[in-house]
């Protein structure tokens, strides 16, 4: 067995954001490293995934998923190398994909753990395009939508790691028309002239997003995939046509706020419309794991999807990473890579 390091470096949530999280909320600590225990491998990660999600984590409040604790390592999705192992199956040398991110070094309950082969496809887009977000398109489009081909599609976000796979993804089934929302001209620029969008919008250009999606789909949408929520939740309602379905998948233009929220002023239209609005968690769709890396492992070895990664380089820089996504800094999957 190769020698292990002495210690690691985890982040550590120190104390409950109000509001926008500030790097005081969080300490970079050192912690020894021991030989696995037995059922458990080592992992030295590569890389591991920063998520809006992990914003709502960080209130002590019931939800889907147990909030982080506090002077505890926060965790998410990581892939790594094996660099000991006492659980049958694994290796020192293996790849996996596990949910101990936000470290270097994770000893991680084998039943936990699966192989990836950075032969067919690299790491890092086993956190992206093929992994947790991939999915989470697939499944918020294909299952909680009921998007069928001639079906007009916006997406808020478009220009993130779920959003511009869910836009190329209806586009590349038969979509009659893909518009999407984005927070730069650069990011709306990469949406229409690399992945194929029909038309997008910067929703930081001081007109009202209502107006300029009433511009791009001047017929109407009958999908709408939320990333965004607010003021883009309210213009979808407005455009939808009769029997239209939204994905509601997040809400990050109100992660931080510190009151509650009125609700979009023309939920009225539901009625008369018969909109049908549903939310997306990507844990309800594990069963199309195996169908959705068939489809999108397949169009990517094919060129027809396209994907960006951000990269952070280094544990130390983290959390700002995060605070970057939340600020919208990203292009496709924010990714903190350790790689070296």
């Amino acid at each position: 067995m190769t020698a292990l390091p002495a210690t690691s470096r985890e982040w550590h949530l120190v104390a409950r954001p109000h509001g926008w999280p500030v790097p005081a909320d969080f300490a970079l600590r050192e912690v020894p490293v021991e030989a696995p225990a037995e059922g458990r491998i080592l992992v030295r990660n590569l890389h591991f995934s920063v998520d809006p999600y992990m914003r709502g984590r960080m209130n002590d409040v019931k939800s889907y998923i147990p909030p982080f604790k506090l002077d505890h390592p926060m965790d998410g999705g990581a892939v790594g190398v094996v660099v000991a192992s006492n659980a049958e199956g694994f290796a020192e040398g293996d790849h996996v994909l596990h949910g101990l991110g936000w470290r270097e070094y994770a000893a991680v309950p084998a039943e936990y753990a699966t192989k990836v082969d950075p032969e067919l496809a690299p790491l890092s887009t086993y956190l992206g395009v093929l992994g947790m977000t991939g999915l989470t398109a697939y499944a918020g489009l294909f299952e909680t939508a009921s998007f069928k081909a001639g079906d007009a599609v916006f997406v808020s976000g478009a220009a993130g790691a779920v959003g511009s796979q869910v836009g190329q993804l209806a586009k590349l089934n038969g979509a009659s028309r893909v518009i999407g929302s984005a927070g730069s001209d650069e990011k709306v620029k990469w949406l229409v002239e690399e992945l194929g969008f029909d038309a997008a919008f910067n929703y930081k250009s001081g007109r009202s997003v209502r107006d300029q999606l009433r511009e791009a789909a001047p017929d109407g949408i009958d999908v709408y995939f939320d990333n965004v929520g607010g003021e883009h939740l309210e213009a979808a309602i407005s455009s939808l046509n009769v029997h239209g379905r939204a994905a509601i998948c997040g809400m990050i233009a109100q992660y931080n706020d510190t009151e509650p929220v009125p609700g979009p002023r023309n939920m009225a239209m539901i009625i008369g419309k018969r909109l049908r609005l549903q939310g997306v968690l990507v844990g309800d769709h594990y069963g199309l794991q195996q169908q959705f890396v068939e489809e999108v492992g397949g169009r990517l070895r094919a060129g027809e999807l396209k994907y960006r990664e951000t990269f952070a380089t280094g544990i130390e820089n983290g959390v700002d990473a995060f605070l970057g996504l939340l600020r919208g800094d990203n292009t496709g999957k924010m990714i903190v890579s350790l790689d070296r």
